[in-house]
């Protein structure tokens, strides 16, 4: 079981993971959080009411990691769109999309952070993680998050690209990041696997 999850009976997944391991994957996700930024709620206090129909940004984002974290509705995200009204139909889907978005990439985060400092907490040494089905989507969707993040950084935009990432020299400065890359994507394989039928 070692880096890898197995199914759990019931449903669910597990996965052993040593001190080092949760100290990056918590630290990943940290750095997701304050990537994605507080939620309308956690700014100031809110009116629930308000709330319920606020409206979100009509413009991507700068950060290109946040752009492939929220990508136009309407264009692809390695062209520049050039029609208005394909602008139009994508800032207006973004304006009553996006904060829904953002709020469930951080609390995916958050069930991730959670997990694995309950399981910290628990043990010396590292420990098993056992995720119940819904933490498994949970984890999915942050380890997808995770991974659309660092590609972005590295400049991953295809196959290719992720070829070319196993040839890098150990002195290049991309390294530690590639090989997490790497290793959250089997992580999200093996977990992937677990909750197919």
């Amino acid at each position: 079981m070692p880096g890898t999850f197995e199914p759990l009976p019931g449903g669910g997944a597990a996965v052993a993971l040593d001190d080092v391991e949760i100290s990056i994957i918590r630290s990943l996700a940290v750095q997701l959080l304050e990537l994605i930024g507080p939620g309308p709620g956690e700014e100031a206090p809110a009116d629930p009411l308000a709330e319920l129909f606020a409206e979100g940004p009509s413009e991507p984002p700068s950060d290109p990691v946040l752009r492939r974290l929220f990508p136009d509705a309407y264009s692809d995200p390695e062209e520049p769109v050039e029609d208005d009204e394909q602008r139009a139909h994508s800032a207006e889907f973004r304006r009553y999309t996006e904060n829904d978005l953002r709020a469930g990439k951080r609390e995916n985060a958050l069930a991730v952070i959670r997990s694995l400092d309950e399981l910290a907490a628990a043990g010396d040494g590292g420990a098993v993680l056992k995720l119940t089905p819904e933490q498994s989507q949970q984890w999915l969707g942050a380890l997808n998050d995770l991974r659309l993040a660092i590609g972005s950084r590295l400049e991953i935009v295809d196959e290719d690209d992720t070829d070319l990432l196993y040839r890098l020299p150990d002195e290049d400065p991309r390294k530690p990041m590639v090989m997490a890359y790497l290793w959250l994507g089997g992580l999200q394989e093996t977990l992937i696997s677990t909750l197919m039928p």
